[in-house]
């Protein structure tokens, strides 16, 4: 049977083609020899073509990804294509090139395979991009691009060089502990040491005895002293979380603390010096503990000096794909793997997604998701079922981006209608929408409504 040739005027534009693109391309044979290199990929790299063609591909790019976990070995080996591997190659200049690569089998006409064909794109601008946003939004280990969140990210350096006493309150799982950390790293006590102590975990035996420390006979077991948190934390911070939860009893002694900055050891005949910057921490509204008198209003009035309110991750949703980001590249160096991201299905998903347990619920989900996905972006099968299933249709019907945005918006309407107590009128305009698109929206997505809305009044007597 006779092999047609093929066209070459087809095989320059082809060449055309490939020397404009902005995106680096090689070829290799099944030797791994570099047959063919483009433009892009010359000055990517900063090899000329005629250096590059005949080496060994591992030669000229001196990637990380050369050493163990090749996406163009893979695609050989598994017959199939790779998208979007991120690594980095080592120029003729010596620097690291952060990069994208996909791959592909190289074949003929006859579909006989001639070696493997690798596109790559240059991501130095995007990583500058992302550092500079980094910047923006991250102090410490917390990201967030939410207005709330930058408004306490402004404050956070005076608050940090003052040496007032602290309070964060916030839902379990905002990011309490983080807060905290980020505010003694930024404080003139950042050489000292941070002890952070959950006050809900101990009863107030045992509490004391960690925060204060005792003398050897102090009590039957004590057999030699013991350095308590106040001690230990000296020259730095103490962080109480949990405060909420320590006993009316336990409360006075820490009061005395916080005014008189003297601490007693038990079974200790003199007072010792407090040098440590107290932060508290509650899930809890004191002040309603205040006022219902299981929490004392001095020590209230001594810890909220300056209170910061975290908000939880529903109303801050705009930094779930930024956390999201951050988990997934810390996954990846604990676990060697080389995720990407999520699809824009399961992203859609989980950003319609309430997240009760907040950004530590979140990162269990990335978690979860690292134990299913072995390489590429997470898929909606890899998130746990807590997540999927309360917004599924049926348990048949698989989720789509359509159906996460019907969720979305579902949740949307239902928060504006709270916050307007149930006035359509008034929660179309929270909207931003006409009040018939509000209404048709409402009965599409079978949004229950009281049989009275926040624009009637009761009845009175006459």
């Amino acid at each position: 049977m006779k092999t047609e040739k093929p066209d070459p005027k087809a095989v320059a534009v082809t060449d055309i083609i490939l020397e404009s693109i902005s995106e680096g391309v090689f070829t290799v044979d099944e030797n791994w020899r570099i047959t063919s290199f483009n433009r892009a990929a010359e000055k990517i790299t900063g090899v000329p073509r005629e250096a590059a063609i005949g080496r060994h591909c591992w030669d000229v790019f001196r990637s990380n990804m050369c050493e163990r976990d090749c996406a163009l070995r893979k695609t050989m080996k598994l017959k199939k294509n790779l998208m979007d591997t991120s690594t980095y190659i080592v120029d003729s200049d010596q620097r690291r090139i952060p990069v994208v690569v996909c791959t592909s089998l190289l074949k003929d006409e006859t579909g006989r395979i001639l070696g493997g064909v690798e596109t790559f794109r240059d991501m130095s601008l995007v990583e500058e991009l992302k550092k500079e946003l980094d910047a923006r939004y991250q102090v410490g280990d917390m990201v967030s691009a939410s207005p709330a969140m930058q408004k306490i990210f402004s404050i956070l350096p005076q608050i940090a060089q003052s040496s007032s006493t602290v309070l964060i309150q916030g839902e379990t799982g905002t990011g309490k502990e983080l807060l905290a950390r980020a505010i003694h790293d930024l404080s003139p006590r950042r050489k000292g040491p941070f002890v952070p102590v959950n006050c809900a975990a101990l009863p107030d035996t045992l509490l004391e005895s960690e925060l204060f420390g005792y003398k050897a006979g102090a009590f039957t077991d004590a057999k030699r002293d013991k350095t308590g948190l106040f001690a230990a934390a000296k020259g730095g911070t103490l962080f109480l979380d949990e405060i909420g939860e320590v006993s009316p009893a336990f409360q006075v002694r820490l009061l005395r603390v916080l005014q008189d900055q003297v601490f007693h050891p038990l079974g200790a005949t003199q007072d010792e010096k407090a040098d440590v910057r107290i932060i508290a921490a509650t899930n809890r509204n004191l002040q309603d503990l205040v006022n219902g008198g299981s929490f004392r209003q001095d020590l209230f009035y001594r810890i909220n000096v300056v209170c910061l309110d975290l908000p939880p991750l529903r109303k801050r949703r705009e930094d779930i794909p930024l956390l999201v980001d951050q988990f997934v590249h810390k996954n990846n160096l604990l676990r060697g793997k080389r995720i990407t991201g999520l699809t824009e299905e399961a992203l859609a998903l989980i950003m319609s997604y309430d997240f009760p347990g907040n950004i530590r619920e979140l990162e269990n989900a990335v978690e979860h998701a690292f134990v299913l996905c072995r390489e590429g972006r997470i898929a909606l099968h890899c998130l746990p079922d807590t997540i999927i299933g309360p917004i599924r249709p049926s348990a048949m019907a698989p989720v789509t981006v359509a159906t996460s945005i019907k969720a979305a918006e579902a949740i949307a309407i239902r928060e504006a209608l709270e916050r307007n107590r149930h006035n359509r009128l008034a929660a179309a305009r929270d909207l931003g929408m006409h009040k018939s698109t509000l209404f048709r929206k409402i009965k599409t997505l079978g949004i229950d409504l009281p049989k009275t809305d926040g624009r009637s009044r009761p009845k009175t007597d006459q």
